[in-house]
């Protein structure tokens, strides 16, 4: 395992990876500004639904979000630039984790991605080259790096891809229902809206989603494929970043295959001044042990989390109970009407809540449809009555439709959010599971 782990090959790849992906996180962070993402997710808001556990953690106020979010970009150029990298490169890594730890309303597993990798590179060489830290002390120039820089790229990817493969078929995907939900909201783009209709292009969305994510990585690992399947991931990414818009994601994708192509191919494209690495030689650390354990564990974890919703009881779709950090990636469509009914627990006074009164719109569409939303803003709606030397319970009347199926009663109307506790490990048995269809 130590020859796998620690022979060094040539790091063109990883050089580049870095002046890439500092480019792409500094795009992610102004871009966020600039598109009004921060005003409409962390700004406008009066609060965030952070991940349960995570009370205390919520947007700075005023207009501090929009520096925070500059200090990022800044970080990200120095990540580009190779300066002070490994610093730049977490500091980037806290503020990022931040962000996605503080709201949900916008949750995306790309999100959950970008905090993965952040982490991941800062403890990779990736400044040994090509960057101020190198200029400023020659001692640490590089030309090589361990293999295993480049092998969490194959084993993260893998796992990414083949759950996201997974996870689509099912019934509303294979049949088409899905992705002609999917195509029928973007009906007014602009030249493409109509095409997005026809039913070739649905069943490319669905059959080409299943084909591309779980045969991808290994068609690049094989040689005699590897060319077809990048020309096919340029395709695959270009059309998600057009028609889905998710961000810098599609980009940072095809930057990947920068491990796949053979060492001297990308050295000689991209940085043929650079002398190349072809002795692999192989340089057990003295932390080899704890690192071998590290790389273990984390990747063990990798591959258990997104099968714990097997464990759960009921269907993920319906409840979203072990939903996130499973690459679970646009499956589904859902729609609900929900109504908060506050009760008095002195005078027995119930009063419905007018939702205008304490969230966004976008939080309106979130608290409307997932469970664990419906119960933070309950426990939200104790402590704010509470400041008022009010105690209340709180009830909720839930119906919500997946993938333009019939509605049903999502949450047990009889209980009070407020009095019962938050289990990530196991159902709440307040969330209705579908086949409890009620038709009142």
């Amino acid at each position: 395992m130590n020859k796998l782990l620690f022979k060094h090959i040539d790091n063109s790849a990883l050089i580049v990876f870095r002046i890439v992906f500092g480019a792409l996180i500094t795009l992610e962070s102004f871009g966020a500004i600039a598109t009004g993402w921060i005003t409409r997710t962390l700004v406008e808001p009066q609060f965030t639904f952070n991940f349960i556990g995570l009370d205390w953690l919520q947007p700075l106020p005023g207009s501090w979000m929009y520096v925070y979010y500059a200090i990022m970009g800044i970080f990200g150029i120095f990540v580009m630039i190779g300066y002070k990298y490994r610093l730049s490169m977490l500091s980037f890594t806290l503020l990022w984790a931040g962000v996605y730890f503080m709201q949900k309303s916008s949750y995306n597993n790309h999100y959950y991605f970008l905090m993965l990798l952040s982490a991941v590179m800062t403890v990779m060489p990736a400044h040994k080259f090509a960057s101020v830290d190198s200029k400023l002390n020659p001692n640490i120039k590089r030309i090589s790096m361990p293999n295993w820089c480049r092998l969490y790229f194959f084993f993260q990817l893998f796992i990414l891809y083949t759950y996201a493969s997974i996870a689509k078929m099912y019934p509303d995907w294979i049949d088409l229902t899905v992705p002609k939900l999917l195509m029928q909201s973007k009906q007014d783009y602009v030249l493409v809206g109509d095409l997005l209709q026809y039913k070739i292009v649905h069943y490319f969305v669905a059959y080409g989603g299943i084909l591309f994510d779980g045969l991808i990585i290994p068609l690049l690992l094989w040689k005699p494929t590897r060319k077809i399947a990048f020309f096919a991931s340029v395709f695959f990414h270009l059309f998600n970043s057009i028609i889905f818009q998710v961000g810098i994601f599609p980009y940072l994708s095809l930057a990947f295959s920068l491990f796949f192509f053979e060492a001297k191919y990308i050295h000689n494209l991209f940085l043929k001044k650079k002398p190349f690495y072809d002795a692999y030689e192989v340089k057990t650390p003295n932390y080899a042990t704890t690192f071998k354990t590290i790389f273990i564990t984390y990747f063990i974890v990798q591959i258990a989390l997104p099968l714990r919703h097997h464990f759960i009881e009921g269907d993920v779709l319906w409840t979203e109970e072990g939903h996130r950090m499973s690459w679970r990636m646009m499956l589904r469509t859902k729609r609900g009407n929900t109504i908060f009914t506050v009760v008095d627990k002195a005078t027995n006074n119930s009063t419905r809540i007018n939702f205008d009164d304490y969230l966004s719109k976008k939080q309106q569409k979130t608290v409307s449809s997932k469970p664990d939303v419906m119960w933070q803003f309950a426990q939200r709606l104790k402590k704010e009555y509470a400041k008022k030397g009010i105690d209340i319970k709180v009830y909720v009347s839930a119906f919500v439709s997946v993938n333009g199926k019939p509605v049903k009663r999502l949450i047990d109307p009889e209980v009070d959010l407020t009095s019962v506790e938050w289990n990530a490990f196991k159902h709440q048995e307040w969330i209705l599971l579908s086949k409890q269809d009620e038709n009142n």
